[in-house]
């Protein structure tokens, strides 16, 4: 396939390289050409480009992405207000409840991790910073989803579906929103082995003052330990109170 000016020059090509070095790892020109159907010489011009600015590396015939990108995440998200106001307090979470605590916030209708810290009894749950994750089977989620009005509910659906990760996963779109509903009347949201099997999730909503969602956080672990009691009530009572520092920290722009 010959490569043309206007391919080269598509910023779109940039981006898709970024995304498949991203999803599959280091590849060699020739698998990145033919994985996006591009020229090799559209596919070499562009790593090189990435490779001279320090986004890419090359080990032998092989491209990987760089560090670069990792130094770019770290900067956005120390400049994200809502890290620098829960911070504190979900490392406060991790360590009174021994579980897993996260901080999470919605874009383009997934919810995306911005910060976790696991306590001494936490399991390594699949929740990689910046990473994405569906919203309507997890109560981080279902916490943000909440607060959205019914047209935006909807699209998001009419997006990303609802997509089935475990037996208990919520696929109806009537069933959630019946969820949400409760979720909207109690404050609190509850992940029962919804997305993983054997895994429970307690989580709640931070916003502003004028009610715009923020992000939420959760405490999540195995269902065994987060059951009863504990999971009913005593950690929506603890995420409650410091769902109410975040907010409050987010309000007078609170840094650490």
């Amino acid at each position: 396939m010959k490569s043309t000016r206007s391919e080269q020059e598509h910023p779109s090509t940039l981006l898709d390289i970024i995304s498949v070095l991203d999803r599959e790892g280091p590849m060699g020109v020739t698998e990145v050409a033919g994985t996006l159907d591009i020229a090799k010489s559209t596919a070499h011009y562009h790593l090189s480009t990435l490779r001279q600015n320090g986004f890419v590396t090359k080990d032998g015939t092989r491209y990987g992405l760089g560090l670069s990108f990792l130094k770019m995440g770290l900067e956005t998200r120390r400049r994200e207000p809502l890290f620098d106001a829960a911070k504190e307090e979900i490392d406060k979470l991790a360590d009174e409840t021994g579980e897993l605590a996260i901080l999470s916030v919605e874009q383009r209708g997934l919810g995306v991790y911005l910060y976790k810290r696991g306590g001494s009894n936490a399991l390594d749950i699949d929740a990689p910073i910046g990473g994405s994750a569906s919203l309507h089977n997890r109560a981080l989620g279902k916490a943000m989803l909440s607060r959205y009005d019914e047209e935006r509910v909807d699209d998001i659906i009419d997006r990303h579906g609802l997509p089935e990760t475990a037996e208990r996963t919520i696929t109806s779109r009537a069933e959630l929103k019946d969820a949400l509903r409760n979720v909207r009347e109690e404050g609190v949201a509850f992940n029962r082995e919804e997305s993983i099997d054997g895994i429970h999730g307690v989580g709640v909503p931070i916003t502003t003052a004028e009610g715009n969602v923020l992000g939420a956080i959760s405490v999540a672990g195995p269902a065994k330990r987060l059951n009863g009691s504990l999971f009913n009530e005593d950690l929506p009572d603890i995420l409650s109170r410091a769902r109410n520092v975040i907010e409050l920290n987010h309000q007078h722009g609170h840094t650490y």
